[in-house]
C-alpha cells in the first residue's frame, strides 16, 4: 500500500508523467464521447435487442465499446486498423521485401509499416462499414435509406473508425500504454456499471448458485491471468571473461527471461477482429443483387451462428496468433547474434546457429503452453454460456481476460517510467 501512495505521488508531482495521464484520460473521454453519437440515420435506435442473440456482433460491440449498440460514429471501433495490422504482419512473413523494410531499415521500415496500415485501413472500414450498415437495415433498425444515405453513413462511419485509430495512435505517442489496447478497455470498463444494473435487475434467487459459481470462476481466472502473463522461463547466460590493459571483464553469470505469454492480450483481440470481419462481409454480401453471392452470405452466416464452429474457430485464431505474434515479437537469431557480439553464450550450447536453434526450441514449447492456456480461457466462458443460458457470460469472461491483460502491461510501463525517473 505505501508503495502504491509513493507512486501515485510520484505521478501527481512529476510533470512529464502527469501531463501524460492526463493526456491518456483526455483522449479516452473524446472516445467514450464519440461512441455515444448516433449516425444520422440512426438517431434514437438502439440495437441491445439484435446484439443478445448475435454473438458474433456481441464481440463487435464489446470491441466498440457500445459504439456498435448506440448505432454510432464509432460503431467499427478501431477494428478496421487491427486487421489491416494483421495482413500486414501476415505479409512481413510471406514477403522477403516486406520483412527486410521492417527489421533493417529500422525506425524508418516501422513508420513505413504503420503508414501501408493506416492506408489499408481505409478501404477495410469502408466494406465493414457498408456490412454493419446493409445488416440494421436488412434488420429493419435502419429504414427507408436511399443510395446515398447508405453512401453518406458508410463514409461517417469509416471516418469514426479512421479517427479512432489517429486517437489510439497519439495516445501510444503521447501518453502511457498501448493506445489501440487502452481503447479497447476504456470501452469494456464503460460497460461495466451497465452490466451489474442489468444482473441487479434481472436477479433471481434460485440464480444464486449460478451467480456464486461465476464470481469464484472471475476470481480464479484473474489468478491464472496474472499468473500465466508474469510467468517467465530463465534462460542462463554466461559473460566470458576477457583482459583488457590489465583488467579483467566479463566471468558474470545471469539469464534471459523468456515469457510464457510473449504475446499478452493481443492475440485475444486480433481473434476477435477477425472473428467479427466474416459476419460484416457476409452481411454486405447479402445485399447484392448476385444470387451466387447471396448463397455464399447464407453459408457463411448460418456456419458463424452455430456455437461449436463459433468457438473453435475462437480457440483457432487466438491459438495461432499467439504464435505467430510471438514470431514476429522475439528473433532467435538476432538475440543469439547480440549474445555472441556481446561474449556471452548459453553454458552447453555452441554460439551462433546452435544458440538460435535452441532458443526457438525453447520458446516453442512454452508458447505452445501459453497459447493452449489463452484459447482454452476464451472459449471457457462460451461453454459456460451453454451451461448456464447466461449470455453475457460469453462476452464478460473475454472482457475479463482483456482487462486484467491491459491493466498489467499499463501497470509495468508506468513502472518503467517512475524507475527512469527516479535514476
Amino acid at each position: 500500500m505505501d508503495t502504491l501512495v509513493r507512486k501515485l505521488k510520484m505521478i501527481v508531482q512529476d510533470g512529464t508523467l502527469r501531463r501524460r495521464v492526463l493526456f491518456v484520460l483526455g483522449a479516452l473521454v473524446i472516445f467514450r464521447l464519440l461512441a455515444n453519437i448516433p449516425i444520422p440515420a440512426a438517431a434514437g435506435q438502439n440495437l441491445s435487442a439484435l446484439l443478445a442473440n448475435d454473438q458474433a456482433l456481441g464481440f463487435l460491440n464489446l470491441l466498440t465499446g457500445g459504439g456498435l449498440s448506440a448505432v454510432s460514429i464509432a460503431m467499427l471501433g478501431v477494428g478496421p486498423y487491427i486487421t489491416a495490422s494483421i495482413i500486414m504482419q501476415v505479409s512481413s512473413m510471406m514477403s522477403p521485401k516486406i520483412k527486410a523494410m521492417q527489421t533493417e531499415e529500422g525506425e524508418l521500415g516501422r513508420r513505413k509499416m504503420t503508414q501501408y496500415s493506416r492506408l489499408l485501413t481505409v478501404p477495410l472500414a469502408l466494406l465493414q462499414g457498408y456490412g454493419l450498415i446493409a445488416y440494421l437495415s436488412q434488420q429493419g433498425i435502419l429504414v427507408g435509406l436511399t443510395p446515398f444515405d447508405i453512401f453518406t453513413n458508410t463514409i461517417i462511419v469509416a471516418a469514426g473508425s479512421m479517427l479512432l485509430m489517429w486517437i489510439g495512435e497519439l495516445i501510444s505517442e503521447f501518453g502511457i500504454g498501448n493506445g489501440v489496447s487502452l481503447i479497447i478497455f476504456a470501452g469494456i470498463v464503460s460497460r461495466i456499471p451497465a452490466t451489474i444494473s442489468e444482473l441487479i435487475y434481472t436477479f433471481e434467487v434460485s440464480q444464486l448458485p449460478v451467480y456464486i459459481a461465476a464470481a469464484v470462476a472471475t476470481v480464479v481466472l484473474i489468478m491464472a491471468v496474472v499468473f500465466m502473463t508474469e510467468a517467465e522461463r530463465p534462460v542462463p547466460v554466461t559473460y566470458a571473461k576477457q583482459v583488457r590493459g590489465g583488467h579483467t571483464t566479463g566471468g558474470t553469470m545471469t539469464y534471459l527471461p523468456l515469457r510464457v505469454n510473449q504475446a499478452g492480450v493481443i492475440p485475444i483481440i486480433f481473434a476477435l477482429s477477425l472473428l467479427v470481419f466474416p459476419t460484416v462481409v457476409a452481411n454486405a454480401l447479402s445485399q447484392m443483387g448476385n444470387g451466387t453471392l447471396q448463397a455464399v452470405a447464407l453459408f457463411i452466416q448460418k456456419m458463424l451462428a452455430n456455437d461449436w464452429i463459433n468457438g473453435g474457430l475462437y480457440f483457432g485464431l487466438v491459438f495461432v496468433f499467439t504464435f505467430f505474434y510471438t514470431a514476429v515479437t522475439f528473433d532467435p537469431e538476432a538475440i543469439s547474434h547480440n549474445l555472441q557480439k556481446n561474449g556471452a553464450f548459453i553454458p552447453g550450447i555452441r554460439p551462433g546457429v546452435p544458440t538460435a536453434e535452441y532458443l526457438s526450441k525453447i520458446l516453442t514449447r512454452i508458447t505452445l503452453v501459453g497459447a493452449v492456456f489463452l484459447g482454452a480461457i476464451a472459449v471457457l466462458p462460451l461453454v459456460m454460456q451453454n451451461l448456464t443460458n447466461m449470455g453475457s457470460l460469453a462476452i464478460g469472461g473475454t472482457a475479463l481476460l482483456i482487462i486484467v491483460s491491459v491493466v498489467l502491461d499499463l501497470v509495468k510501463k508506468i513502472d518503467a517510467q517512475i524507475t527512469m525517473r527516479e535514476y
